[in-house]
C-alpha cells in the first residue's frame, strides 16, 4: 500500500478508526493507552468504536503518544464533529460550503 492510499484511508475513517488502527499497528493494549489517558479502557473501547466522544486535550495526547502529527487527528476529530452534528441534514453540503466561505473570510480578516 502506497503512502498515499494509507494517507486517504486515515482521512476516510472516523477518529476512532484511526486510534485502534494506530494502538494495533504497536501492538498496544487497550489498557495501556487508557492508562496513559488516564480512563478506564471501556471507556477507550467506546472512543474506537464511535459510541463514545473525545475531547481535544485527548486528541493532542494521543498525538504525541502514538507520534503522529497533532493536525492529522485534530482534523479527524473535527471533521467527526462535524458529520456528527450534519449527517441528517438534507442541506448539509451546501451549509458548509457556506461556512468554509466565513472562515476564509474572517481568518483573512484584519484583526482589531
Amino acid at each position: 500500500m502506497t503512502k498515499a492510499v494509507k494517507i486517504y484511508l486515515f482521512k476516510m475513517d472516523n477518529l476512532g478508526n484511526t486510534i485502534r488502527k494506530l494502538r494495533e499497528a504497536k501492538e498496544l493494549p487497550l489498557r495501556t493507552v487508557a492508562a496513559y489517558l488516564d480512563i478506564d479502557q471501556a471507556i477507550l473501547s467506546k472512543i474506537e468504536r464511535g459510541q463514545r466522544k473525545i475531547n481535544r486535550d485527548q486528541v493532542i495526547r494521543l498525538a504525541q503518544y502514538f507520534e503522529v502529527k497533532e493536525e492529522t487527528l485534530l482534523v479527524s476529530w473535527l471533521s467527526d464533529k462535524l458529520v456528527y452534528e450534519l449527517e441528517d441534514e438534507e442541506l448539509a453540503l451546501k451549509a458548509l460550503q457556506v461556512a468554509e466561505e466565513k472562515i476564509k473570510y474572517t481568518t483573512l480578516k484584519p484583526k482589531k
